[in-house]
């Protein structure tokens, strides 16, 4: 387990768990937990026994946003989404899933919003707070809330505020799965095991063709979906077939071993 005091990072078998660690501030982040964010991130993706990430909160929230009374103070922050060493930046090549407690709120909205899968408790609320004292959004939320859940109803949360539930999150696709609270960590570790379980290359290259299709005509989407697929075609794709002909994963049950 590594503890920089301010984010804890452990290992649970092939699952990186990643806890923003300030529950006094509702786990807003200053520029120094942003940084180790970002770098617990990357030391993730680049680690060849680690398969998915959970991002989360300690002490029944998951993140406020930015250390607004840092940003009082003078001292400024960087675009989390724009800047190349932000949090919400790299385009990693193994999913995150967010377990969301509390408040996901402004630049925490963002740090969800980065992440692959969201899955949140009754009690969590999404909003943009930040609205009521003029920080503007730098985090990807303006990009990516949109993309996730439609125009309309971005724009309704970005240019009101207004609080979205968990269950309303679940209804408008800002979160994939709906636990009761208290629950959304050890649901998104087990979630987390199931994908750890199924053989990785062709998971990863079918999540990297979903998320790099969007600015691609039809035919270059698909030109990159047959790229992206060779590698899990040539070492993946026979030996699962002959997995299924010997009669594995029959009947409706998973086989991912």
């Amino acid at each position: 387990m590594t503890d920089h005091r301010k984010l804890v990072v452990e290992n649970d078998g092939p699952i990186t768990i990643i806890t923003i660690n300030r529950p006094d501030v509702r786990n807003a982040l200053d520029n120094e937990t942003a940084s180790a964010l970002t770098a617990a991130l990357r030391a993730f993706d680049a680690a060849p026994d680690q398969a998915v990430a959970v991002l989360t909160g300690a002490g029944g929230n998951f993140c406020a946003g930015a250390d607004l009374k840092e940003l009082a103070a003078g001292r400024e922050y960087r675009p989390w989404a724009g800047d190349p060493d932000g949090p919400c930046h790299d385009l990693l090549s193994k999913p995150v899933i967010a377990a969301v407690a509390g408040y996901a709120c402004a630049g925490g909205l963002g740090v969800a919003l980065r992440c692959d899968l969201r899955v949140a408790e009754e009690g969590a609320t999404f909003a943009v707070l930040s609205r009521r004292w003029g920080v503007p959004m730098s985090d990807g939320t303006t990009v990516r809330l949109p993309r996730l859940i439609g125009a309309g109803r971005a724009l309704d949360m970005l240019l009101t505020a207004r609080k979205v539930s968990g269950a309303e999150a679940i209804a408008m696709g800002l979160a994939d799965r709906l636990v009761p609270n208290g629950q959304a960590l050890p649901a998104a570790i087990a979630l987390a095991h199931e994908i750890a379980a199924f053989p990785q290359i062709a998971m990863r290259s079918d999540r990297m063709s979903a998320i790099r299709q969007w600015n691609l005509s039809e035919e270059q989407a698909l030109a990159l979906e047959t790229s992206l697929s060779i590698e899990a075609r040539q070492k993946e794709a026979r030996s699962g077939a002959a997995r299924f002909a010997a009669g594995a994963g029959r009947h409706g049950s998973i086989e991912k071993e």
